[in-house]
Formats: structure tokens, C-alpha cells, sequence
């Protein structure tokens, strides 16, 4: 299946296959071994989502910074390892957690595994350019994703799975979290030896001076290319609706008071059917364009955003996950070829990736944030109108509002999409002109 794409964009794909274990164990496991720590689910929901948040908010501060070092020569791949390395060492780190069960260094450790990942993803896209041409992107984006949902998610989590159900519990949660440490280091070597730095910007000195003062310029350019920062802001939107719902997604089924089990094997579901409709979307692309499929994905979202609210039963988590699956993958990789193809010098992707991470991790402040802290509004009210509940009960009643809030989000997404669009149709009219 791999023989149409070269060295290089194999071992490119690869790493999605690497960092993608650490997006279903320890995003979407490690919730429900978080939520039993707390009696009130209302509140671990919300903690989780705070502390989602300001780890997001610190790399968003520090994205454009790093990816404009990024750009210099032989800066690109160093910056890459060091954030790989703190996300393995967290997850690692994790592995003590189960026996050890203090909430607080959950989330620290829960927090840095978060920042070595979004750092290391940087790089990751930045160097999307220098593996493959403009013409090829949406293809072997696509093709990342679906390999690390196929195989970087479905393999460590079945194998999650497999000792959840024979050996205890706690001792399967800390193989997993130090299995999902080493999965990630290990298939991160083939990007560090076949794939290097093509396009860079010679060294100078002073290289943070440098970077701040290139940081501005870019961000002018950015301005000036209207259809480029409309799509920014669009994706800053949108793409926080759709990692909010990957954040939080067994936290709300947790306090809905869903079988983690029946989640367990749903959320295996999304990784397998996932791999299928990311390609879909790749070839839907191709026969019309990666603008359409990007606003087909949007509006799948906003489905599941008004179903999820009705969600109370088992099977109804079920329908989530599957409408899940079918457009998770595709609307990432398209989105981030789409901007791949819109960045106008390739010496400087990795400066232009570090605006695109910024609008994605400040966006992904936002939402999981609106999320908890509207589910504990609800608790706090339905608590008060109905003083006899139990917490449980009050929890199950209030975090639907959550994820109903979340429809917020996607609503400004689409509109800023849609003059993203307007703005697309106008530039291309004036160039045939």
C-alpha cells in the first residue's frame, strides 16, 4: 500500500504512527483513571479541562518562537527531538501514576506529555515540505493520519485492552502508559534518520533576537494574505470544536455514567474505521477539492455536537463515536495540507507551521475550557433547583450542556470558513484578470 509514496514521506507518516499511541491512551484512557479519583464527576471534569487548557495555552504562547528557530539550518530537527523526548519521558513518567494515585501529578504529568507533543508537532508539519510537493500534500497528510489511527492507536490500545481484561487494573493502566512512552520513541526513528531539513534560512547571530524580529514580518505577510489569515482564524475555530471533543470525550461519557467498557471498544472503533474515511477523504478531495471536504467535516461535527446532548445510553455513545470516525482524521490532514499549500516560501514552513499551532493551541484553550466550565455552571444550578439529587445524578443532568456549548465554537468556525472561501473565489477572479 506504501509503494506509491517515497522514503522520505514513509518515514514522515511514520511519526503519526508514533505519537498517535500517546492520542488514545493517554488523552482518552488516562480521563476515566483521572475521573475515579474524584467523587464529584462534575469537578474532574472541569479540572481536566482547565489544566487541557493551560498546558495548550503555554506551546500557543511559544509556538511562533519555536517555529521560526525551526526555519534556521539543522535547528529544525534538534528542536523536533527535544520535544519528543519530554512527551516519552512524561508518558514513562506515568507509568508510576496507578500506584500512586495523587490527582495533582496526574495532571502535571497529563499536562508535560501535552507540551513535549504539541512541541515535537511543530516540527512535525513543518517538515511536510520538505518531505513532498505541493501537488502531493493532501495525499500523504492523509495517509499520516490513517496510519496512525491504523496502527499507532488501534495496536497500543488493543493491547490496553487485552490486560484491562486479565491482570489488574492499575498494573495494565502503567504497562500502557510506558508502553505508549516507548511506541512513541521508537517509531520516531525512521523521521530522524531519512528525513532532514531541505529548506532553511542560514544561521546568524543572535538567533532568539532573529527569530522574535522575523516572528513580526511573517505575521504582517500573514495579515496581508488575507485568504490565508481568514482560513487561520477559521481553523482556530473549528479545530477547537473537533480536539474538544477528542480532550473530553471519555470524560463526558464517564460523568453520563456510560460502561468504560462499551467506551473502550467504541473509541477502538474510531481508531479502526478512522484509518478507511481519512483516505476517503483524501480521494473526495482529489475529484473535487480539500476546501469542500474541510466544510463537509465541519458540518459532521456540528451533528455530533447536537446528538451527543441527547446522548444517555450506551449505543447512543456508539453513534458519537462512529460519526466521530468518519471525519476526525480527514478535516486534520486536510486542513494542514490546505495551509501547507498556501505558505509561499518553503525555507520558511516552519515559521509559518508555529502561526498555524498557534491558532490551533489557542484555540484548544478555549474549548475544553467553555466545556467544563459549563458543566459545572449546570451542576451548580441543577444542584440548587434540586437540592435531594445525588452528585452523580446532578453531573449525568448538567455535563450535556458541555458539549452543547461546543455547537459555539463551530458556528464561528463556519462563518469565518465560509469568508475564507469568499475571499478564496475573489483572489482567484483577480488573477485571471
Amino acid at each position: 500500500m506504501l509503494k506509491q509514496f517515497t522514503k522520505q514521506e514513509k518515514s514522515w507518516m511514520m511519526y503519526d504512527w508514533a505519537n498517535s499511541a500517546h492520542s488514545i491512551v493517554v488523552v482518552t484512557v488516562l480521563p476515566i483513571f483521572f475521573m475515579a479519583l474524584f467523587e464529584n464527576n462534575a469537578s474532574a471534569v472541569g479540572w481536566w479541562g482547565y489544566v487541557t487548557s493551560a498546558a495548550k495555552f503555554v506551546i500557543a504562547i511559544l509556538a511562533p518562537l519555536l517555529g521560526t528557530i525551526g526555519d534556521f539550518k539543522n535547528m529544525k530537527k534538534r528542536m523536533f527531538k527535544f520535544f519528543v523526548s519530554i512527551g516519552v519521558l512524561a508518558c514513562i513518567a506515568l507509568a508510576g501514576v496507578p500506584f500512586k494515585p495523587i490527582w495533582q501529578l496526574v495532571l502535571g504529568l497529563y499536562a508535560l506529555s501535552l507540551f513535549g507533543f504539541a512541541g515535537a508537532n511543530i516540527y512535525y508539519d513543518g517538515f511536510l515540505t520538505d518531505v513532498t510537493t505541493k501537488d502531493r500534500m493532501d495525499k500523504v497528510s492523509a495517509w499520516g493520519f490513517g496510519l496512525g489511527y491504523i496502527g499507532g492507536s488501534t495496536i497500543p490500545f488493543v493491547i490496553f485492552l487485552v490486560l484491562f481484561n486479565f491482570i489488574d487494573t492499575n498494573l495494565a493502566m502503567a504497562i500502557s502508559f510506558a508502553l505508549t512512552g516507548v511506541w512513541w520513541g521508537v517509531f520516531t526513528i525512521p523521521i530522524l534518520k531519512n528525513v532532514e531539513q531541505k529548506h532553511y534560512i542560514e544561521r546568524e547571530e543572535g538567533i532568539i533576537k532573529q527569530s522574535f524580529k522575523r516572528i513580526g514580518v511573517t505575521f504582517k505577510k500573514i495579515v496581508k494574505f488575507k485568504s490565508m489569515f481568514l482560513f487561520l482564524i477559521a481553523y482556530f475555530f473549528y479545530i477547537d470544536g473537533v480536539n474538544t471533543i477528542i480532550y473530553m470525550s471519555t470524560a463526558y461519557g464517564t460523568s453520563l455514567g456510560i460502561d468504560s467498557g462499551q467506551m473502550m471498544l467504541a473509541l477502538l472503533m474510531v481508531q479502526v474505521l478512522a484509518f478507511p474515511f481519512a483516505i476517503l477523504y483524501s480521494f473526495l478531495a482529489k475529484k473535487t477539492n480539500s476546501k469542500t471536504m474541510i466544510l463537509v467535516g465541519i458540518l459532521v461535527y456540528i451533528g455530533i455536537c447536537i446528538f451527543a446532548f441527547f446522548v444517555s445510553k450506551s449505543w447512543h455513545f456508539w453513534v458519537v463515536a462512529f460519526l466521530v470516525a468518519t471525519s476526525q482524521g480527514g478535516i486534520q490532514a486536510l486542513s494542514r495540507s490546505q495551509f501547507g499549500k498556501m505558505i509561499p516560501d518553503p525555507k520558511q514552513a516552519n515559521e509559518y507551521f508555529g502561526f498555524y499551532e498557534i491558532f490551533g493551541k489557542f484555540s484548544a484553550i478555549m474549548g475544553p475550557a467553555l466545556f467544563g466550565g459549563v458543566s459545572i455552571w449546570a451542576a451548580n444550578i441543577i444542584s440548587k433547583n434540586n437540592p435531594e439529587w445525588a452528585t452523580d445524578v446532578v453531573s449525568k443532568a448538567a455535563t450535556p450542556y458541555g458539549v452543547l456549548s461546543v455547537l459555539i465554537i463551530f458556528a464561528l468556525g463556519i462563518i469565518f470558513y465560509t469568508l475564507y472561501l469568499k475571499s478564496v473565489k475573489n483572489e482567484d477572479q483577480s488573477n485571471n484578470v
